[in-house]
């Protein structure tokens, strides 16, 4: 990664990081304990900075490929999966990736595999990436925050009602101990969003009436049975198509998009009713989702929000986002386009992107430049939030019934166990066909 040559406005930020890190230092030995001072030292200091990937994916590889680059002295120590391959893969790509620098530093008895790898993991840095499938998150977050670590996560961040209350408690704790936390809802790392969100928020629309949000797409993956597979190994080699590990796909691709209407709404949802079902994906290897959903939500100030998402090749495309306001609509997606126009169709903002920081990149490097000048991003109360609305919208599709949150919240409905080993039985098996039951509107019950 190239370095910025040295210019005055950064020597007079690195003069001030230096008073900074001084003055804490000295104020951390009069008024806190040594475990608070050593966590102060490493949040201020310019110390080489210790990684650990937990979930070595596509998506666990891109994001420490992304974290290696977001800072010139932090290095990966640790990686930890349930699966051998899917880690020796993602070190080979990361240590090819950065053939020549000291950045991938992982020795082979850091490397654990494992329900319980991602303790040992964690125990070995500073900053974690967490990115197994979202089932396990809400476990993975809450070790993080208690052992003191900055932390990336992935979006959902959990799959169950227990799982968010979870995630919730914890983020109390990050904001206390003055962790960054950083949820992938990158769009909030996106310029085309962010400068729409400003435009927003100074009125340039009005209140928000009313909007659409879309992911329709023609599916993702799918990962076939093979011979000698037990099923707790077949479900977690084809997540995707479970509910205590993916937790659907409203949840797992189209929280984006929802997100996106809580944070230009500024609230989130206070109910919701839909409906959805399968009809493509209908296979023993599409496990027990659905493959479209659509959804009413409904805001504390009256906002009505559609929503859309669709798992069905052949069909059309859209993933994007728009809305009315009182006085004027915009429209979004994440190809960098925004337009805000009045109802006289005259434009009141447009932008569209132009060489733009990758928003997946900026998540990064926001993070690690907050560690650095000791300020704290706490993305996990809004990524509980937005997770729990996703939630909603799958209890409503789910079930037919008209879901309110004061009532979501408090189920007790725990799809991910807390103890699980390879030779646990998974929370649903298949029947003697193959099958898995699926949701049924009007009897299943989701709270």
């Amino acid at each position: 990664m190239k370095k910025n040559k040295p210019n005055t406005s950064q020597l007079y930020k690195n003069s001030r990081r230096t008073f900074c890190k001084n003055t804490a230092l000295f104020t951390a030995g009069m008024m806190m304990p040594a475990m608070e001072m050593n966590a102060m030292y490493n949040v201020f200091n310019d110390k080489k900075l210790k990684l650990a990937l937990v979930g070595c994916g596509g998506r666990g590889t891109g994001a420490a490929n992304q974290a290696l680059k977001a800072d010139d002295n932090v290095e990966l120590v640790a990686m930890a999966d349930a699966f051998e391959d899917r880690l020796t893969g993602s070190l080979a790509q990361l240590e090819k990736e950065f053939s020549g620098s000291d950045k991938v530093k992982v020795k082979k008895q850091n490397c654990f595999t494992g329900f319980d790898a991602y303790k040992k993991a964690i125990d070995l840095a500073d900053v974690v990436i967490l990115t197994t499938p979202p089932g396990f998150r809400p476990y993975h977050f809450e070790y993080a925050i208690n052992a003191g670590k900055h932390v990336f996560m992935e979006k959902p961040v959990a799959t169950d009602v227990p799982g968010i209350r979870k995630v919730l408690e914890a983020a109390k704790i990050a904001k206390e101990n003055k962790l960054n936390v950083v949820v992938g809802l990158q769009r909030r790392y996106q310029k085309n969003y962010i400068k729409t969100a400003e435009q927003i928020k100074q009125g340039e629309i009005g209140k928000i009436l009313s909007g659409q949000v879309y992911w329709n797409s023609s599916g993702v993956w799918v990962k076939p049975r093979q011979a000698n597979q037990s099923e707790m190994e077949y479900q977690m080699r084809n997540w995707y198509y479970f509910n205590w590990l993916c937790g659907d796909h409203i949840l797992e691709q189209h929280i984006h998009n929802i997100d996106v209407a809580n944070w230009f709404i500024g609230e989130y949802p206070i109910s919701a009713q839909g409906m959805g079902g399968r009809q493509v994906r209908t296979g023993p290897d599409h496990g027990e989702i659905f493959d479209h959903h659509f959804v009413e939500f409904k805001y504390p100030g009256g906002a009505v929000i559609s929503s859309q998402c669709r798992h069905q090749p052949g069909t059309m495309s859209k993933v994007g986002e728009g809305f009315q306001g009182t006085k004027g609509i915009v429209e979004t997606n994440d190809a960098g386009v925004a337009k805000l126009v009045d109802f006289q169709g005259n434009d009141i903002f447009r932008y569209r992107s132009r060489n733009d920081p990758n928003p997946y990149q900026e998540e990064h490097n926001k993070l690690f430049e907050s560690i650095r000048n000791g300020e704290v991003i706490s993305d996990a109360e809004n990524g509980a939030k937005s997770t729990m609305a996703a939630i909603m919208g799958r209890m409503a599709t789910y079930s037919g019934q008209f879901i309110k949150y004061e009532e979501a919240i408090k189920s007790n409905l725990q799809l991910v166990p807390e103890d699980l080993s390879w030779n646990s039985t998974p929370p649903v098996t298949p029947n003697s066909d193959g099958h898995y039951t699926i949701p049924t509107p009007g009897k299943t019950r989701v709270i």
